[in-house]
């Protein structure tokens, strides 16, 4: 019997299995064909090392773009550590005047790296990369240059032509999600999934459950697990009148979150319909452990394993486009941004409100309290 050798990628392939619970499985075979063997190597030791899942995947998805997009512009893998020539190479292939661009063809990214990056479909939209893109893989780029050797990411010649460029991009800051997903366009989401589908359950209960604790991030709409929710006690509707009748009372242990480690065992609740809808479709997809939210396929069959954070996104445009909306202008994050602004239409005070959506930074949380006083206030209604 002949065994015939696996072939590098394969066998990086086989590496990035161990990586299965953290990396997105639809992108193993593509990043095992961008990364290298020490590539991989980093992720499993960082892995190791108790690194966020998170950071993790965000960290492997960059690493993936950075050495695509060096051999193409320069011929070669990633080097370790990179000269500051090749950092600021990559500021000006990403971050370019389009005005300028428009008169001369050779400024910005060459055309032969554009046209390799999306044939990898690793660049899909025109023009200058978001500023934040740019400083994300930079700042993932600078992390794993620490865990192998130190680079240039610190020399002012850097972080000046990263804000020069940002300032000649002149690209505005694009929201997560264009549009928030507050109550009346929650409702119009559930409507879509009204059916008697197990995916509708489903769907219904992902959309109230995230929204109502907090606006969950997708991530942790995607790691929750049965073992994380407690029945509480009861509480009234009103919390002020003891005849108001009793609504269930649900606690959902989030462990380690963005902004937070595991052993910080930050909880939120859910109270009232929202309970209701989940319980509901715990009991009709007959899950007991595990995962909450899974993977359901054309035949209506249920998973083992958990929605990835992208299906949660996917599965809120899905169902934005059956309301009659443009998928273009939500995303997963919307479910976030419209707690807090339908908190702050609301008038509950913004303390209150981080409780539920677990915000460290007031500053954050506050701007869209500040957009909602902005709408709901007299300074812009002058003249009418």
């Amino acid at each position: 019997m002949t065994i015939v050798p696996s072939t590098p990628i394969a066998s990086r392939a086989e590496e990035l299995d161990a990586l299965d619970a953290i990396l997105p499985f639809d992108r193993r075979d593509q990043l095992a064909a961008l990364l290298t063997d020490d590539d991989v190597a980093t992720l499993k030791h960082l892995a190791q090392e108790g690194m966020g899942e998170n950071t993790l995947r965000a960290l492997a998805s960059d690493l993936g773009y950075l050495e695509a997009w060096c051999r193409l512009a320069t011929g070669d893998p990633l080097p370790w550590p990179a000269p500051e020539a090749l950092l600021l190479k990559f500021v000006a292939h990403h971050l370019w005047d389009p005005v300028k661009r428009a008169e001369d063809s050779s400024h910005g990214m060459p055309a032969d790296v554009e046209v390799g990056l999306r044939a990898e479909r690793l660049l899909r939209a025109d023009g200058p990369h978001a500023p934040g893109t740019v400083r994300r893989r930079l700042t993932s780029w600078s992390i794993l240059t620490r865990w192998r050797v130190t680079g240039a990411f610190g020399a002012p010649s850097l972080k000046s032509a990263v804000r020069l460029a940002v300032k000649a991009s002149n690209r505005p800051r694009q929201r997560k999600s264009k549009k928030a997903v507050t109550l009346d366009i929650l409702t119009k989401l559930l409507e879509a999934c009204a059916g008697d589908r197990l995916v509708d359950a489903r769907d219904r209960a992902l959309l109230l459950a995230a929204f109502a604790s907090g606006g969950r991030r997708r991530s942790e709409v995607a790691a929750l697990r049965v073992e994380d929710l407690a029945d509480e006690e009861p509480v009234r509707a009103n919390p002020t009148d003891e005849n108001s009748p009793p609504l269930p009372c649900l606690s959902i242990r989030l462990g380690r979150t963005k902004t937070t480690t595991a052993d910080e065992n930050e909880h939120v609740l859910l109270i009232g319909r929202p309970v209701t809808v989940l319980k509901r479709w715990l009991s009709d997809a007959q899950i007991k452990d595990g995962p909450v939210f899974r993977r359901i396929d054309q035949w209506g069959n249920i998973d083992r394993r958990a929605l990835t954070p992208q299906s949660v996104n996917l599965v809120l445009k899905a169902r934005c486009e059956q309301a009659g909306l443009d998928p273009a202008l939500f995303s997963a994050h919307g479910l976030r941004s419209g707690y807090l602004t339908e908190a702050a239409n609301r008038g509950i005070p913004l303390p209150e409100a981080m409780q539920q959506s677990l915000h460290k930074s007031v500053t954050q949380a506050a701007r869209y309290y500040n957009n909602a006083e902005r709408k709901n206030g007299r300074a812009a209604r002058l003249i009418v």
